[in-house]
């Protein structure tokens, strides 16, 4: 149809800089007379094209035109280019490729220097994360269950069969959401905490869910202020504590020492955190958190038999 032949055309100028009548009439499979006729077409829809004559003659749009019909800035398109690249570190997928080269084709020749950005960002998993990352991404395209063992926050181990719909990066940490057939309900899983994973050949039907579905179900559930915590550190830990507790408040004391105010979203969580920061916090308060932990420095001297 000769719509769908001005649209090859367009797309066709858009990623080169010259083609000649000669090689798009070959391409589509047309005479000269056809292609002379399609330019104009083109020209009188609002799409300027520039003819060259000579042996290096040929078509092309007018320079510029490209960014001036977009909604879209350089600097728009330069923030747009740098989170695609950021994504594709994570998931090395040719459709992303494909779709910078085809934002590559918006931009005018000039304008080269825009794909280097300003931010770089960089959203590659660990490495038992991103070998998972690939069959997810494969399993989601092509609507094909999957089944692994999944770890629980204590430990338990159990087998799950799953309907993968995407994948998401929040906190720095990579997770899967899909429907789960072992427990019939939307499931949010950590990419970290999946083992055995295999890909099925049974195909299976898109529920109608999307992500903000999940965070919605998910994140309202969760409590991440369960328990509150008053921490003082010793200057030794500024650098880490201020690394860690970005959304927290932080006072700077006159000793040098930092009290930070943070909530956690369970008391194992919080024990775990305190304890990794060994003789460098002394909790404040609450009493309950001071006495649980306590108990845990007890368990840890009978361990070592520290008497």
């Amino acid at each position: 149809m000769k719509l769908d032949r001005l649209l090859s055309i367009t797309m066709t100028l858009l990623n080169q800089p010259r083609v000649s009548a000669t090689e798009l009439a070959e391409r589509f499979e047309v005479s000269l007379r056809t292609i002379y006729r399609d330019m104009d077409s083109i020209n009188q829809a609002g799409i300027p094209i520039v003819s060259f004559p000579g042996s290096d003659g040929g078509y092309e749009i007018m320079p510029g035109y490209r960014i001036d019909k977009q909604i879209l800035s350089l600097d728009d398109f330069s923030s747009i280019i740098s989170a695609l690249r950021g994504a594709q570190s994570a998931t090395d997928s040719w459709d992303i490729h494909g779709l910078l080269e085809r934002i590559g084709a918006l931009l005018p020749a000039s304008s080269s220097s825009v794909n280097a950005g300003n931010v770089d960002f960089d959203f590659s998993p660990v490495p038992n994360d991103k070998e998972k990352i690939e069959p997810l991404h494969k399993a989601i395209k092509e609507l094909r269950l999957v089944r692994f063992d999944y770890l629980d926050n204590k430990g338990q181990q159990t087998g799950r069969t799953v309907e993968p719909m995407g994948l998401f990066l929040k906190g720095y940490v990579w997770y899967l959401y899909g429907y789960c057939l072992t427990r019939q309900a939307i499931r949010v899983f950590r990419l970290s905490r999946i083992l055995q994973l295999r890909s099925l050949s049974d195909s299976f039907v898109r529920r109608p869910y999307t992500l903000q579905d999940v965070e919605q179900q998910f994140m309202g559930q969760a409590t991440f202020t369960k328990v509150r915590a008053v921490l003082r550190f010793h200057p030794e830990a500024k650098t880490r504590v201020r690394d860690e507790f970005g959304f927290d408040k932080v006072i700077d004391n006159p000793d040098g020492t930092m009290s930070v105010i943070t909530h956690y979203s369970s008391t194992e969580r919080a024990i775990r955190n305190i304890l990794s920061y060994s003789s460098l916090v002394t909790v404040i308060e609450p009493p309950d958190l001071i006495e649980e932990l306590t108990r845990h420095i007890k368990k840890l001297a009978e361990l070592y038999r520290i008497k």
